[in-house]
């Protein structure tokens, strides 16, 4: 089957096309650049979402006016922040980070935004953070960004707690490029979570650099 990104076989999409594109549908103000250039300054992974992938977590919040959202890992903030200005009026984004400097490194971020009261830090492993915050719920919206082992779990949390309708979304599925590989623990957790996501939710993988899964909740 021909590559659906491509025609015969070359790409239409090049660091520039996509430079373009970030910089004419995503800007970035300077709260948010502060967050997104943290890990490079702070020694941190660079591992937080591409400008347009953390654009589409606002246009989605919007589309579903959401109001309680969970993210699971944190790291500086970026996202939380995309997320958080997606929010109706009044809305609440809880979000887990398990590294202390992280976590302080993500609330300063957040204050700087002027989103401290909206978007609440929390430091604690992610199945022990959810089940605190499980009498806030049903939620909106779920993203997941943390630890790949640990995706088939946090799916079935947030089968649980999401309304009928809410999203769930999930980075990285596409496992850094190592998804097939049948000899990797996590990535046969990664394969776990994919399946789940198809049975219980109504799903597509989009295919971002890593891959994005989004997922409605029935």
């Amino acid at each position: 089957m021909a590559d659906p990104n491509s025609r015969t076989g070359v790409k239409y999409s090049t660091p520039e096309i996509q430079s373009f594109a970030d910089q004419t549908h995503a800007p970035h103000d300077a709260a948010l650049e502060r967050a997104f250039r943290a890990p490079d300054q702070h020694g941190m992974p660079a591992i937080q979402l591409g400008v347009s992938e953390s654009r589409l977590l606002t246009l989605l919040m919007q589309l579903i006016a959401a109001r309680k959202v969970v993210e699971i890992g944190t790291l500086a903030g970026y996202s939380a922040q995309r997320l958080a200005r997606g929010l109706a009026p009044g809305g609440k984004v809880w979000t887990f980070e398990i590294e202390p400097s992280y976590a302080q490194i993500a609330r300063d971020n957040i204050a700087a935004a002027g989103l401290a009261d909206t978007i609440e830090v929390r430091l604690a492993p992610a199945l022990e953070g959810l089940s605190a915050i499980e009498p806030e719920g049903p939620f909106d919206a779920v993203f997941i960004d943390a630890d790949k082992a640990g995706y088939p779990e946090y799916a079935r949390w947030a089968k649980r707690h999401l309304r009928r309708g809410g999203l769930l979304i999930g980075d990285n599925s596409y496992y850094f490029g190592q998804l097939l590989d049948r000899q990797g623990a996590e990535a046969a957790r990664m394969r776990e979570f994919h399946a789940y996501m198809s049975e219980h939710f109504d799903s597509v993988c989009i295919p971002t650099p890593d891959g994005m899964v989004l997922a409605i909740a029935r």
